[in-house]
């Protein structure tokens, strides 16, 4: 194990063990100060719990991570990158439930652990069954809070936020408004959902068209998308060194979702950071190329501040990050918003 997986793994146990005194976000320390002294708060993580899933050929199975005291918690729903699952993504779902957050996460149809046929008919749609599986979780908010011993009655539904890393990142924008165009150049339907109050989308595809690389049109033609119907609130974090095969652009690519929508407000973007931004998608991933984790460290506490303040109007938290990281000597990187 490297020096930075083993800092990263490290995180994440003190997450868990640490007997900081847990209290709802509503009243939690705002800003920063809670993510620089590293007070964690207790939580449980449950996996797998199953939802009925029928039209999907499987059922889905999602993990549901909280805090184990707290009220008024908000939710999370993630969405993981392509081939991963509920059990990926440990450094963000470790932080942000820890840090007063439901994070659940379900495992969508293109994940490895399910080894679908590569001619399964479901593969052409996988992209709507992943916004299905998280509208699902959404329905099934009842069953998910039972999963979880001591969680009923203790989430707070009017504040639900969106979050997807790379083809979860193009799930939680069509969740917020955003659109496929078909091969007739028609823009979809709307699949958003009025629940999701806010998104992250971490390291997203762009736009299509001629965009896209060959390989990608002739793939992935879903990756085509209208950003312009995207009115839900959004933070787009990317990496600037972050180079897809997928596009025959540069990194520039992944902030489409910015540039092109209404609803996205802010931008941040790591230097140095590429397609995983340090190795957010496990504490000892190999595929992971640029290993670095104050990256993932930044990331942390970019996405919990922004929707600290974005689910809590008023609240410092986001303020209180964007002149941390621009005062920093050092800083990882930097942060735009409209």
């Amino acid at each position: 194990m490297t020096d930075g997986r083993r800092r990263m793994r490290n995180i994440a146990l003190a997450a868990l063990m640490t007997a900081a005194p847990a209290v709802s976000p509503a009243q939690a320390p705002s800003a920063i100060e809670p993510l620089v002294a590293g007070a964690f708060t207790p939580y449980v993580s449950v996996s797998p719990v199953v939802l009925s899933a029928p039209g999907r050929g499987l059922d889905l199975e999602v993990r549901v991570s909280a805090p184990v005291t707290g009220r008024h918690l908000p939710i999370i729903i993630f969405s993981h990158g392509n081939g991963w699952s509920l059990d990926g993504y440990g450094p963000l779902v470790h932080f942000w439930a820890s840090h007063g957050f439901i994070v659940v996460q379900p495992t969508h149809l293109d994940s490895r652990a399910l080894r679908l046929d590569p001619d399964d008919p479901r593969r052409p749609l996988i992209w709507r069954y992943r916004v299905n599986d998280m509208k699902r979780i959404l329905d099934n908010l009842d069953r998910l809070e039972a999963s979880v011993p001591g969680l009923k009655g203790r989430a707070d539904r009017t504040r639900i936020a969106a979050v997807g890393h790379s083809y979860g990142g193009h799930t939680t924008a069509l969740l917020l408004g955003a659109r496929v165009i078909g091969r007739d150049r028609r823009i979809g339907e709307d699949l958003s959902d009025p629940r999701i109050k806010v998104g992250v989308l971490i390291t997203p595809s762009g736009k299509g068209g001629g965009d896209l690389s060959p390989f990608a049109a002739e793939h992935y033609p879903f990756l085509d998308v209208s950003f312009g119907e995207m009115t839900g609130r959004a933070l787009v974090v990317v990496g600037d060194k972050d180079q897809s095969r997928l596009s025959v652009r540069g990194p520039d690519w992944s902030t489409d979702a910015y540039h092109l929508s209404p609803g996205a407000d802010c931008l941040a973007t790591l230097f140095g950071g590429e397609h995983l931004l340090g190795g957010i998608s496990g504490f000892e991933v190999k595929e992971t190329t640029d290993e670095n984790p104050d990256r993932v460290a930044a990331v942390q506490r970019i996405s919990w501040a922004y929707l600290r303040t974005a689910l809590y109007p008023g609240d410092p938290a986001w303020a209180a990050m964007s002149a941390a990281l621009k005062a920093a000597a050092k800083p990882q990187g930097r942060i735009d918003c409209k």
